[in-house]
């Protein structure tokens, strides 16, 4: 196999994504080695997938065992000739993988849609096709159904002329209409910036696993945009999956929901997983249909020798580029974000590998800075690029090494972040000013992106987080352990501090705690002892008060009593008057005279006027001996047996 036949080879199987070298080799012989053609046969096209998804315009983004990055496209033999040249006049720069063309003129696009006007600018070396490609990024109405309007002399007839060759000037304004086709004739009376406006439901009905998604996209988000976010769900690359219930309109998986004729408010999708195809036994040898099949045999005997074929060797040892990135395109929830980090890493670089704190950067400094001093960890953030071409080395043979691996897992929290994306690199740079002000992230923005992938380290150092020290991506195992242990040095000189003034501080507080203590406990003890004077005298005040009733209440009925007593008989009454002696407790006597026909109510009246209430007092009689207060009140002194001269006991009952 000749060397082109090798690059072809790699190209097919990072843009193609098929593993197997048999069935890509099969792919390539089938059309004769045209990379372009043999990519359209190795898509499916018995699903309901979009044309987008079957389209020959393939980017492969990343660099496999030092191939250049290269943009290939099928629209025209010139754009096959361009990437034969592309070789010649682009370069890579160690860092980033892209490329960068020499001698080529830069023109501003200024264009106006939907009363924004957006500044693209592009190299005239580029064709139509490319500037509608970065006007859809600006505005997401996709190619096909961008009308543009404005050139100063007569517009593009095609997609693929060159912009060199219309002559523009170095700045040129143009309106943008978009060609607006949409399936539902219900949608026709809306116009299109309320469409992008609204809120579409899609109720997504996922066979792989037998579940049900509700979700909500905005109009302006496009076909692939929903795939994407389908395949965090149910974990089918965006190529494998097999849909249905796509309008028949949809041509383009770039075409945002406003356009693509779906029902509003809601739309029902069905998702299952493409089944996979029986992979053929291809004879390495003997496979090419070719007439010249001798030389092709010769070619592959010449190959070199990474290259050379033995047995089954060759298929096990060819690693395919990584089409999936560790992180999808514009990430929203960050603790997603790092979970999907996390996995994708260890299945591209093995399970030797940091062991990736999943959460928000807020809370990963929160964990490792914004601890007790005795609890405090350093902090290592892994900013990754799938681009660069350092990114390989550094995250097997470095983030890989034993040492390094318990450097990190003994003294430091480690949060990774994909930069690959624009979107996600803005995502960082926002949640780093929110975590560290506009210096923390004025230095992360004054990282260069082709100097990923780095590790930044944070710690906290005089009552702030900040960054101590950034290690680019283009260092060895020694200058990164180095990095790593004096920052591991000056962070524990730190703590060790730290550690002094927080026990110095715990302890002023402990004083102070105990004092405050003291001092709430006695006037705890003011308080009770002033409350239980109060208490006291309140007692006081209501037993006085209520005494005073009492007596009020006893001299009320005492008087009342007194007011219905009969008048005293006369001592020469000739009526036989009875004369009553009452001996008190103390040993005086009451005397009073009494009629024989006096009822005992009365004798008791008498001694309640004196003093002696009945409920307080007894009467007993001396003989025989009774008590008097417990017999009937209305019987007479008589009947009672009362003599002339009676005497009668008051006691307390």
């Amino acid at each position: 196999m000749s060397e082109n036949r090798e690059v072809t080879l790699a190209d097919f199987q990072a843009c193609s994504g098929i593993e197997d070298v048999g069935e890509a080799i099969m792919h390539l012989e089938n059309t004769n080695w045209d990379l372009v053609a043999a990519l359209n046969n190795a898509m499916h096209h018995d699903t309901q997938q979009l044309p987008s998804e079957m389209s020959p315009d393939i980017e492969m983004m990343e660099v496999v065992q030092g191939v250049p990055v290269v943009t290939f496209s099928s629209s025209s033999d010139v754009t096959k000739n361009k990437i034969q040249q592309s070789q010649q006049d682009y370069f890579a720069k160690p860092g980033t993988s892209s490329l960068k063309k020499s001698k080529s003129t830069i023109l501003t696009f200024n264009v106006k849609y939907l009363d924004h006007i957006y500044k693209i600018d592009i190299s005239d070396s580029c064709t139509l096709s490319d500037l509608k490609d970065a006007i859809f990024k600006k505005t997401n109405v996709v190619p096909c159904q961008q009308e543009l309007e404005g050139w100063n002399k007569e517009g593009p007839k095609t997609n693929n002329v060159m912009l060199q060759s219309l002559n523009l000037p170095a700045e040129n304004f143009l309106m943008l209409n978009p060609i607006v086709e949409i399936g539902d004739s219900t949608l026709n009376a809306i116009t299109l910036s309320d469409r992008l406006s609204q809120t579409y439901m899609l109720n997504i009905k996922d066979e792989v696993y037998n579940k049900t998604y509700n979700l909500k996209y905005p109009g302006t988000a496009s076909v692939l945009d929903v795939k994407t976010g389908v395949f965090t769900l149910i974990d089918v690359p965006v190529r494998n999956q097999q849909w249905k219930g796509w309008p028949t309109t949809v041509e383009d998986d770039k075409i945002n929901l406003a356009q693509s004729g779906i029902s509003f408010p809601e739309h029902n999708l069905t998702v299952s997983k493409m089944p996979s195809k029986e992979k053929p036994v291809v004879d390495l040898v003997n496979s090419d249909s070719s007439a010249d099949e001798n030389e092709d045999v010769e070619e592959f005997e010449d190959a070199p020798g990474s290259f050379i074929i033995e047995d089954d060797q060759f298929i096990d040892n060819i690693t395919p580029a990584k089409i999936l990135r560790l992180m999808p395109d514009n990430v929203e929830d960050e603790t997603m974000g790092t979970l999907h980090f996390a996995d994708q890493f260890e299945k591209r670089y093995g399970s030797a590998h940091p062991k990736f704190f999943t959460g928000t950067f807020d809370e990963a400094i929160k964990e490792s800075c914004l601890k007790p001093a005795k609890d405090r960890r350093l902090l290592a953030v892994y900013l990754h690029h799938d681009n660069s071409v350092l990114t390989n080395v550094f995250c097997t043979q470095l983030l890989g090494c034993e040492t390094v691996l318990q450097l990190l897992s003994a003294n430091f929290i480690v949060w990774g972040w994909d930069f690959t994306y624009e979107s996600n690199m803005q995502k960082f740079f926002h949640s780093v000013t929110q975590s560290l002000g506009m210096i923390g992230s004025e230095a992360v923005r004054n990282i260069d992106v082709d100097t990923l992938p780095v590790l930044m380290i944070l710690m906290r150092s005089r009552s702030t987080t900040e960054i101590f020290t950034i290690v680019n991506g283009n260092v060895g195992v020694n200058e990164l352990l180095i990095n790593l242990i004096h920052a591991v040095d000056v962070f524990q000189e730190q703590k060790s501090a730290d550690i002094g003034a927080e026990e110095e501080r715990q302890a002023r507080e402990k004083v102070k705690q105990e004092q405050d203590k003291a001092y709430q406990e006695s006037l705890a003890a003011d308080r009770a002892k002033e409350e239980a004077k109060r208490l006291e005298k309140q007692q006081k005040e209501q037993a006085e008060n209520e005494r005073l009733a009492e007596e009020a209440r006893k001299e009320a009925h005492r008087l009342a009593v007194e007011s219905s007593l009969p008048a005293e008989p006369d001592a020469d009454s000739s009526d036989g008057v009875l004369k009553i002696k009452v001996r008190l407790p103390g040993g005086k006597f009451l005397e009073r005279r009494f009629r024989p026909d006096t009822p005992l109510q009365t004798l008791l009246n008498f001694l309640i006027v004196e003093g002696y209430p009945t409920e307080e007092y007894k009467v007993l009689s001396s003989w025989p001996r009774r008590d008097l207060t417990f017999m009937d009140t209305k019987r007479t002194l008589s009947e009672l047996k009362f003599c002339t001269q009676e005497t009668v006991i008051l006691e307390e009952r």
